[in-house]
């Protein structure tokens, strides 16, 4: 028994004093392969090292994280008074890293851990710009490095606020933790945010308790798949003129890839929504697609992100034309199965649902797309509200006369369909004029 326990010491010594110098090296290459794995997932971002600095027990290094041009970084230029690209600064991230099998160097500092792995991170942020000043970010990250090498990040972030010209920044507790795992292209997050406000002369504007949590993977189409939820408490705009609460406000989506083909779903909710002299109204949208093409579906998507690259709206069509093309023929499902508009008045009520039938994308034509189209359209609005709206515009009086609009009760309806070239409304067929047809 002695022999056995003083090997089980020996054992333990080894894994304690020796194994972080080695995984010190396994640590580093993992949160190097995580980060520059990150930095793919978005086109507009470079991660480069700025050098790590290793240790036994601890090492220290820091990343620069920088935008490219694109969407985000003309967002963030948007929001400067001067739109000098040179102006747009760097995210610093300098980490600490504890490594070892059992990193117990960590437990000298805060949310220390004797959790097996590669390693136990802390990491700070600052923004470094053009003149090679610096400002310190508020808030930290906290990160372990598991023995698969997936990379746990953790950011807490205490109440502070950030004042500049006259406005001001309030924010809450944060708490967002997010795991990336290179190995299945994996990222997971979830977090919580109490408030956000943003005080100015003019008007204040501030965000209550924000929500969201969601598994996401990389497709090799350039877009992710997977779930992911948010959820608003509340918003509120306060002006010279008066107030608005808004919310609360819930999203809820999830997407598939099976071979080459998306499929997915999305449910918002968002109550109190001012809806003019109508009063407010309380929204519910539930949509639904179903086997669309992912190839198409990612160049199309990544036409879009580059709109400012295009001269015009005819430049930019004629470059997304063949896989717009090859979308409309390889055929898809797309339904909003539920779009209510609740108002004082009562609630309008709309669905939509469209089945494209598959053809031949070598003699695709517009018309043909058009006649392998399936779409049946309902909706039921209130005698009140369709009376408020007739008042105030004389077409609407015009689509009842034409039975576009057929009165049942207390509610008006219109059931359309549109099929092989056909379109019908409320049982009596409309006619189209489609090229091609006679």
């Amino acid at each position: 028994m002695k022999k056995g326990f003083v090997a089980l010491l020996i054992v333990l010594a080894i894994v304690v004093l020796v194994s972080p110098g080695i995984v010190g090296r396994l640590a580093e290459k993992s949160m190097d392969e995580n980060l520059d794995w990150a930095a793919t997932e978005s086109d507009e971002v470079t991660v480069t090292s700025q050098g790590f600095d290793r240790g036994w027990f601890s090492s220290e290094g820091q990343h620069r994280v920088e935008v490219r041009d694109g969407e985000l970084r003309n967002a963030l230029l948007g929001l400067t008074d001067d739109g000098d690209v040179g102006q747009l600064p760097a995210l610093i991230i300098d980490t600490r890293l504890d490594h070892g099998i059992v990193p117990i160097t960590s437990m000298s500092r805060d949310k220390g851990s004797l959790l097996p792995g590669l390693g136990s991170a802390v990491s700070t942020l600052s923004l470094e710009f053009e003149d090679g000043s610096k400002v310190d970010l508020p808030g930290t990250i906290f990160s372990q490095v598991s023995l698969t090498g997936d990379l746990q990040s953790n950011l807490v972030l205490e109440p502070g606020s950030f004042s500049q010209d006259g406005e001001t920044a309030n924010w809450g507790d944060a708490d967002i933790l997010v795991t990336t795992s290179p190995a299945n292209s994996i990222v997971g997050f979830n977090g919580t945010i109490a408030s956000l406000a943003f005080v100015s002369i003019h008007d204040d504007f501030s965000i209550d308790k924000i929500e969201f949590s969601g598994n996401q993977r990389q497709t090799r189409f350039g877009f992710s798949v997977g779930d992911a939820n948010v959820t608003v408490a509340a918003a509120r705009l306060a002006s010279a003129t008066g107030a608005e609460v808004v919310g609360p406000l819930m999203i809820n989506s999830e997407a598939q890839l099976d071979d080459d083909r998306v499929s997915g779903r999305a449910r918002v909710t968002l109550d109190s929504l001012p809806f003019g002299d109508l009063g407010k109204a309380d929204i519910v949208l539930n949509i639904t697609l179903a086997d669309m093409d992912g190839e198409s579906l990612g160049n199309l998507s990544r036409a879009l992100d580059s709109v400012d690259d295009y001269a015009g709206g005819d430049d930019m069509m004629l470059a997304m034309e063949a896989d717009l093309q090859r979308l409309l023929a390889s055929g898809f499902e797309l339904n909003f199965d539920q779009l209510d508009v609740a108002l004082p008045q009562g609630t309008l009520e709309t669905k939509l649902q469209m089945k494209l039938a598959p053809t031949d994308l070598d003699r695709f034509t517009w018309t043909s797309a058009l006649l392998a189209l399936d779409a049946t359209l309902d909706v039921s609005m209130p005698a009140e509200l369709v009376d408020i709206a007739t008042a105030t515009d004389a077409q609407l009086n015009a689509a009842i006369g034409m039975g576009f609009l057929k009165k049942n009760g207390d509610i008006y309806e219109m059931n359309a369909e549109f099929k092989k070239g056909l379109l019908t409304v409320n049982g009596a067929p409309m006619p189209i004029p489609i090229p091609g047809m006679q």
